[in-house]
């Protein structure tokens, strides 16, 4: 029995010139030119490309139809791992706790309250209602007001990111005032509860706005606009609650609004103006600014402080010395004491600073662990909260109290069909990449693995935005860790796994880095007999789906299975085109091709469609989105049609479109371990050679 045969997407050549090179793509038919329409409505999807994409996933279905049962099987597992009437430790704000919880078989959480001192529980809004109907509901955001009086929440019901925010009277349980519609997932209360401050999306779906509307209701005012097509907005509220604070910025530049919470419809004073390559964040800490910055040649970030009314640079004092290697990620402000978080060498810590000048430091003895604060509502108070978990241990949230220095465990991730730490083990290991970097890898196996390569591998890499790959606990890992096989996670560049300048070595110019180093891992996992070559499952999504991209063309011998999840695999045309949410901001990460004849020819020289070329590829399951504004549709469709028409094996190519969700796939918690379910039954298929016996 052999294989169905796959769609045939005819090729409709379009030829680009553009700075003097010229290229010719025969699928930018794919691309629907009414696009920001379908991120809206995908029923407004041009008629051929519907017909495509469902064709391939037809082809999908039938090609592993033979999984379907160690599909379903896998889904169980995970789901059994799921505590299903789980709840969020409550987190104190004056007479309140809030806290979220599932009811048993829900997809969506129940936000809710109840008196700090005791009693019964008000429902603030219960997601699972108000997704009745939908293919797709994701809540992006949620806040109370700082009165505790009304409850907000931002929705996005396509995927596409696009937003409704939602107000209701916490007295009367009932919804107040029109929704603010064309939102980005990002909102904040005035510290007064008078005002909401949003952020508008325009037509290309790009953060350009700060508006503000009473918070019961009325009148949008504009607060900021930023002109610039290539800034993020955000808005926030300092720990002290002494100001509002709109955040301006991309991977390299930042620049801060400040508005005082003693007057919220002052107009907005810049703090520091931007600065090429300056990045920056701050909080008030009661009596002083905190700042943290990589300015003066600081690359993995100090710790400023200014007293002044207006955190300008010029009174910027150093704090906290930038010390190489050492990685200051982020900080929490409370009223005696600030956490600042480090990494080094892929491994987090926090240290617990008072008013004093006395620090002390908390962290852990596991050979690979993650460390995190999570935010609380609260800042006269001597408690902070940290997230702890390894790849063989489950999350634990402790209470930390700052002064003391006691720590109170208040809750361990239940596993409800049993989980036994003893059985695995977590291994770090270093890789040498060409130029002689030292490339951390972290593995999760069962103790009983035979060393002997016989096991299959799953290397795991993202390597971008610096974005670290933190050595979490994963309950969907398991299912493969369980079967005998090895998960690995490479800490490539591009990442901020060993510091911010690890992230610099990994991007522009230096991106080649990031590819060579997920190969280096490979090698490195094959020499130290943990892996054999052909029987490694590369995986990677966004723009780890650009890394398997690029991966398959450079060493397509190395692996059994490439899955790419929602890849960014169109490089250059999309970095070409300005009418894209994500195509400006995204100029300092990779180079800008309309400008810049090196960052064109760069980028083409590692573009995963453009580097396409006449030699065996493995098996690719690539994943996509049909109202995903960060990667397009057709980026995983133009390279599986491209893929199909130069590979020179016999390896089927496969492409699984999901016509009802966006960049994050399906919304529901169970929904979406069914994506992921199909994910590892592929490549449990490929390795097993399935689509030979086919």
């Amino acid at each position: 029995m052999s294989l169905p045969t796959p769609p045939a997407a005819p090729k409709r050549p379009t030829t680009t010139e553009q700075l003097g090179r010229t290229r010719t793509d025969d699928y930018a038919w794919m691309k629907d030119d009414n696009w920001q329409q379908v991120l809206r409505d995908p029923k407004a999807l041009r008629a051929d490309v519907r017909e495509h994409l469902e064709a391939e996933n037809a082809y999908t279905k039938a090609v592993l139809a033979g999984t379907e049962a160690l599909q379903a099987q896998l889904f169980a597992e995970m789901k059994g791992r799921i505590k299903e009437d789980d709840s969020s430790v409550p987190s104190p704000d004056g007479p309140w706790e809030y806290y979220v919880r599932y009811d048993v078989g829900a997809e969506h959480p129940i936000h809710a309250r109840r008196p700090r001192q005791g009693g019964a529980e008000q429902v603030l809004i219960d997601e699972t209602k108000l997704a009745a109907g939908k293919a797709y509901f994701h809540v992006g955001a949620t806040s109370h007001s700082p009165d505790h009086a009304l409850f907000a929440w931002a929705a996005d019901t396509q995927g596409s990111e696009y937003y409704e925010i939602r107000v209701k009277d916490l007295a009367s349980d009932e919804e107040i005032a029109a929704p603010i519609e064309s939102a980005y997932g990002d909102f904040c209360f005035s510290p007064d509860s008078q005002w909401i401050f949003w952020i508008w999306r325009d037509e290309n779906a790009r953060p350009s706005k700060v508006l503000r509307r009473p918070a019961r209701g009325g009148d949008d005012v504009l607060v900021y606009e930023e002109h610039d097509e290539g800034m993020f907005l955000g808005v926030g509220v300092t720990s002290d609650d002494s100001h509002v604070v709109i955040h301006v910025g991309n991977q390299e530049t930042t620049e801060l609004w400040l508005v005082p919470a003693a007057d919220p419809t002052a107009v907005p004073v810049v703090a520091e103006p931007r600065r090429l390559g300056v990045k920056y964040s701050l909080d008030h800490w009661t009596d002083r600014w905190v700042i943290r910055t990589n300015d003066d040649g600081a690359v993995d970030f100090k710790l400023c402080v200014s007293q002044a009314d207006v955190p300008a640079k010029a009174t910027w004092r150093d704090w906290v010395a930038h010390a190489p290697g050492r990685y200051i990620t982020g900080f929490a402000a409370y009223a005696g004491h600030l956490v600042r978080a480090e990494r080094v060498d892929a491994l987090d810590r926090l240290v617990v600073m008072d008013r004093a000048g006395g620090e002390h430091t908390i962290a852990f003895d596991e050979e690979a662990y993650a460390l995190h604060l999570e935010d609380g509502f609260e800042y006269e108070t001597t408690l902070t909260r940290f997230v702890y978990q390894s790849p063989t241990t489950p999350r634990q949230w402790f209470d930390y109290d700052m002064a003391s220095r006691e720590r109170t465990l208040r809750k361990t991730q239940e596993v409800p069909s049993g989980h036994d730490p003893a059985l695995y083990v977590a291994r770090r290991l270093q890789a040498t990449a060409p130029d002689g970097a030292q490339v951390p890898i972290t593995l999760l196996m069962r103790k009983d693995v035979a060393m002997d390569g016989a096991a299959p591998v799953l290397l795991y890499g993202y390597g971008s935005y610096g974005h670290a790959m933190e050595p979490s606990f994963s309950i969907r890992n398991l299912s493969l860790v369980d079967r005998g096989w090895i998960w690995a996670t490479a800490h490539i560049r591009g990442g901020s796994d060993k510091g911010w300048g690890w992230f610099l070595d990994g991007r522009k110019e230096k991106k080649p880095n990031t590819f060579t180093d997920f190969i280096a891992c490979a090698e490195h996992l094959i020499a130290a007999g943990y892996a054999t070559n052909g029987r490694i499952a590369a995986y990677g999504g966004s723009a780890g789906g650009m890394l398997m991209g690029a991966v398959a063309n450079l060493r397509p011998d190395l692996w059994g299975a490439i899955i790419a999840a929602v890849p960014f695999v169109d490089v250059l045309n999309t970095m070409s085109d300005t009418s894209l949410p994500l195509t400006p901001p995204e100029w300092p990460e990779w180079g800008n091709p309309l400008a810049d004849p090196a960052a064109y020819d760069l980028i083409a020289s590692y573009s995963p469609y453009d580097q396409v070329a006449a030699r065996a590829y493995p098996p690719v399951l690539a994943t996509g989105g049909l109202s995903d504004p960060r990667v397009t549709y057709w980026e995983p469709a133009k390279w599986v049609a491209r893929l199909r028409d130069h590979t020179t094996g016999d390896a089927p190519i496969l492409l699984k479109i999901n016509m009802e969700a966006g960049h994050g796939g399906a919304s529901g918690r169970f929904d979406f371990l069914k994506e992921i379910a199909l994910d590892y039954a592929f490549a449990i298929w490929a390795i097993d050679k399935g689509w030979k016996q086919a």
